[in-house]
């Protein structure tokens, strides 16, 4: 099953990822030991979106890596609702490389958490995963955070609540988005006060990138 995955995948994919999101060469090693893992995982537990596969590195890799250019100064992140490694796992391997470099993966769904523990152990990322309701996460997780990250995991309003403890605390949050974005940002004014930056994404396609600096509940 693994190798019929495999084959779907395609290597111009890969190459268009890699030129839109360049990385260095031991991290690109990484993210080919974590896509292996991730297509072996595929065939028993749905981590992704089967009808992706054969665009993983634009759809899922590069649009992870771009959070990086948003916050080049991070090193201390939260990724909400994990669920694959997007974008936690893939920040973690791009980061392996620098120092004091953490990532803490939020999930609540055993598989996928026991799929992350092992994500992070065959690509020596530095990331630390937490089976845990999201809600639940500020309490577990210790020290300051810079920067806090989600993905397909919940309206724009809920997240917002999610990442306000942090975000209080001098964090930036990222979140991505797809093209109903203007719709969860008016939807999210009516319980916060924010000034959300946009950003659309590299990958192409309807999707954006909220970035926000500040959060204050009305």
């Amino acid at each position: 099953m693994a190798k019929a995955a495999e084959s779907t995948l395609s290597s111009a994919d890969k190459a268009a990822a890699l030129a839109l999101t360049p990385v260095s060469r031991e991290t690109e090693a990484r993210l080919d030991r974590y896509v292996a893992l991730l297509l072996e995982w595929q065939a028993k537990t749905n981590l992704v979106a089967p009808s992706t596969l054969p665009n993983l590195w634009t759809r899922h890799i590069s649009d992870s890596l771009q959070l990086l250019s948003l916050a080049p100064t991070a090193k201390a992140w939260v990724d909400l609702g994990s669920g694959g490694g997007f974008p936690g796992v893939v920040l973690a391997c791009a980061l392996a490389e620098t120092p004091d470099a953490s990532i803490h993966l939020v999930e609540r769904t055993a598989k996928k958490a026991a799929f992350l523990r092992e994500a992070i152990r065959v690509t020596a990322a530095p990331g630390t995963v937490h089976l845990a309701d999201i809600g639940d996460s500020v309490d577990r997780i210790a020290g300051s955070i810079d920067c806090v990250t989600a993905r397909a995991l919940a309206p724009l309003h809920q997240l917002i609540g999610f990442a306000e403890p942090w975000v209080r605390k001098g964090a930036k949050a990222l979140f991505l988005k797809g093209q109903d974005v203007d719709a969860e940002l008016t939807e999210a004014t009516k319980y916060w006060n924010i000034e959300p930056k946009l950003h659309s994404s590299r990958t192409g396609g309807h999707g954006w990138i909220v970035e926000l600096g500040s959060i204050e509940r009305r």
